[in-house]
């Protein structure tokens, strides 16, 4: 919706008559309408990821163009002048393990668990954003992310012999949970579009089941018991 939205804003502040699109998983169909004269064009979605920093840039454009204050050449010329915004590395890690070691903490675990899930947590999400840059599948990249989170986090709950091992090992893994794919999922089935939203849903249970492979997986290979 916000993507139909947004086409049809920027079309209508540019002075054509209409603007119609089509979306799919993988793809957008674009038809604008001027003075009886249409034009279609076909583009192929490619995963890049969530990054609301995009999407709040292209909002911006959108609202100062139906306020008259850009041109279609500046609006061109910003478009292409988007640049993704990144946070470094070594700060996901940190938050990410801060987030889950908080997680952790409201689940009641002790301060030993605390610092367990930090130290599995920051661990995998780092593993996370190396196969990530080496375009590895979302799904092997799941998988392999909560494989080491339960490994790390399996092995220092057993040498330090912590009493709350299951709430350690659990938080160690949220990072992995894919909360954005499924509110839009369900956002996207409630406004209409029914196909759009299967398929995100799909999609992120498809990434649940790799998580919960490798934390399977993990636990077998190394005979873990803490969440039994």
């Amino acid at each position: 919706m916000l993507v139909e939205q947004l086409a049809q804003r920027l079309g209508k502040a540019l002075g054509v008559d209409e603007v119609e699109s089509s979306l799919s998983a993988n793809a957008i169909v674009l038809s604008t309408i001027y003075k009886g004269h249409c034009v279609t064009s076909t583009r192929k979605n490619i995963d890049r990821g969530i990054n609301m920093h995009v999407v709040t840039e292209v909002q911006r454009i959108v609202i100062l163009t139906e306020h008259r204050l850009l041109d279609i050449d500046d609006v061109q010329k910003r478009l292409n002048n988007i640049k993704p915004l990144r946070y470094p590395r070594w700060l996901m890690v940190l938050m990410v393990g801060l987030s889950c070691a908080s997680f952790c903490k409201l689940a009641g675990g002790d301060w030993d668990a605390v610092l367990v899930t930090l130290l599995a947590s920051g661990l995998a999400m780092y593993v996370r954003q190396i196969l990530t840059s080496l375009q590895m599948n979302p799904l092997i990249n799941f998988f392999a992310t909560a494989f080491v989170a339960t490994t790390v986090a399996g092995w220092l709950v057993n040498w330090m012999n912590i009493p709350s091992a299951s709430v350690a090992m659990a938080s160690s893994v949220l990072l992995l949970v894919p909360g954005f794919p499924l509110i839009n999922s369900v956002s996207d089935m409630f406004k209409g579009h029914i196909n759009m939203g299967i398929a995100r849903w799909v999609m992120a249970s498809l990434l649940t089941l790799s998580t919960c492979i490798g934390v399977v997986v993990a636990m077998a290979i190394w005979g873990f018991r803490s969440w039994l």
